[in-house]
């Protein structure tokens, strides 16, 4: 792109999330500088990380200010002690190896795949109930050894596992209608232990919705690509840094080093359509550039869109996602306390998936319990959520020293309900210039990391297809 082209093509993003820097990144590595608006205080959207204070030094400064003899060199006004804060993320996310562009992205701006990771075979483990695991095997044969070697179910149940498999692969995992995932499991003779083992837990970790009311066309597609390609398509990758250190903020320091600008605590109030461009106001003054990039969660991008003449019918699509909250319940142990594996379900229970923040990023004794989708946990207060968290780790696993503090991470509108046949908005918006991504806009994926970035990335090519030609 020459000089005078990039004079003419000055992009903007709103929001800093998987998505927005996703864009960001295509758009400075094609030495195109970008300039992205977050109104948080930190990057990562929906998948960040969470800074708290440290309860176990809190308690410890507040015995010192209870003591008679105060520590020398600590005063009201001294810096806090390294270790008085916590990074923990809003929610456990899992990767998997079919998320081809947020790991070539991550890859892009400095990471390392095989550091920043724990890499899995593909693994189900509901504890004592029912256990996957797959084979090292070429796709699809990896998968369908795995189900015909699963524990916990009988011998006819497994082929019957297998046989639908089969049968979605012949299909090309294309169905004519969609329809809701239950129906398409009583369609294919999957019976009730089968779903509440296998296909259920698939698609709450797959769609954050449950299966009454989940798209059954949008799982096929997640299937389709983790487990009938490559057998590392498959393979399950859990972060060892927090999600804001592992994309975003490397993000932030390419997209700088290309010459483009992020600005935090920074949020747009208001998009104003001008003859030349489209202005963009924040608390510090308007901008105006050449392309803007609405790269915000759903309802804050429905409030920026809302006055604009002619988005009427994108502002109605986005009002009608229905939402769908994950709750995370983190509790600190002593560092001798463990689970089994780095991570592993439990059947029947309100924890839905544990993880071992000791085997996974080196955090010991601290493990996450995660709840997707709604259901009766939402009506219990965050300390009793906690306490019945704490029951069922010690029913499952015999754990009976007492938690050191816990912290429950509440985000109630983390996806949208992924719905048949619902009708996600577009890329392209009726006010030439403006564009949508995030992991709502349309597109095969569910509420993932990988369809916001897949959003982000697409939404990247067309701003820069609607640029001005060469002169």
């Amino acid at each position: 792109m020459s000089n005078r082209e990039r004079q003419l093509f000055n992009p903007a993003i709103i929001g800093g999330g998987y998505a927005g820097m996703a864009a960001a990144v295509e758009l400075a590595a094609r030495g195109i500088p970008v300039t992205v608006f977050e109104s948080a205080q930190q990057l990562g959207g929906r998948a960040r990380g969470v800074h708290i204070p440290n309860p176990i030094r809190q308690k410890e400064q507040q015995h010192d200010r209870s003591s008679i003899q105060l520590s020398p060199g600590r005063g009201k006004g001294d810096r806090p002690l390294a270790g008085d804060y916590l990074t923990l993320d809003n929610g456990q996310h899992l990767l998997l190896g079919c998320y081809h562009e947020t790991l070539r992205l991550i890859e892009r701006v400095g990471g390392n795949i095989e550091r920043d990771f724990l890499r899995l075979p593909l693994q189900l483990d509901l504890h004592d109930h029912f256990s996957l695991k797959a084979p090292y095997l070429p796709a699809p044969f990896h998968l369908l050894l795995a189900l015909l070697a699963a524990q916990g179910l009988t011998w006819r149940k497994r082929m019957q596992a297998a046989g639908f498999m089969r049968k979605l692969q012949g299909l090309h995992f294309r169905l004519p209608d969609d329809m809701t995932v239950s129906e398409l499991l009583v369609r294919f003779g999957q019976d009730a232990d089968l779903t509440l083992k296998l296909w259920e837990p698939l698609c709450i970790a797959a769609l954050n919705t449950p299966i009454h009311q989940a798209s059954a066309q949008v799982l096929l597609n997640v299937l389709r690509d983790a487990l009938n390609r490559k057998r590392a398509d498959s393979d399950m990758l859990l972060p060892r840094l927090d999600f804001t250190a592992l994309f975003p903020q490397r993000a932030a320091a390419y997209v700088e080093r290309h010459g483009g600008k992020v600005h935090l605590s920074c949020g747009v109030e208001i998009i104003v359509p001008r003859d030349d461009g489209i202005e963009l106001i924040t608390a510090q003054g308007g901008q105006c550039f050449s392309h803007v990039i609405c790269a915000a969660a759903p309802g804050a991008a429905a409030k920026l869109l809302r006055p604009l003449a002619g988005l009427e019918n994108t502002v109605a699509r986005i009002d009608s996602l229905q939402q769908q909250p994950i709750y995370t319940v983190y509790l600190q142990f002593p560092a001798t306390v463990g689970l089994p594996q780095p991570m592993l379900g439990l059947y029947q229970r309100t924890s839905q998936w544990l993880f071992d923040k000791g085997r996974i990023a080196g955090q010991p004794g601290l493990l996450a319990a995660v709840i997707s989708a709604e259901g009766i946990h939402q009506k219990l207060n965050q300390d009793d959520l906690a306490r019945k968290v704490v029951a069922e780790l010690r029913e499952e696993f015999g754990i009976s020293e007492a938690a050191l503090w816990h912290k429950v991470i509440a985000e109630k509108r983390a996806t949208f309900c992924c719905a048949p046949n619902l009708q996600r908005p577009p890329p392209h918006t009726a006010l030439a210039g403006l564009l949508l991504a995030g992991d709502y806009t349309a597109g095969d994926y569910p509420a993932t990391l990988e369809g916001a970035v897949l959003s982000g990335i697409r939404a990247a090519a067309l701003a820069i297809r609607d640029s001005p030609r060469r002169m």
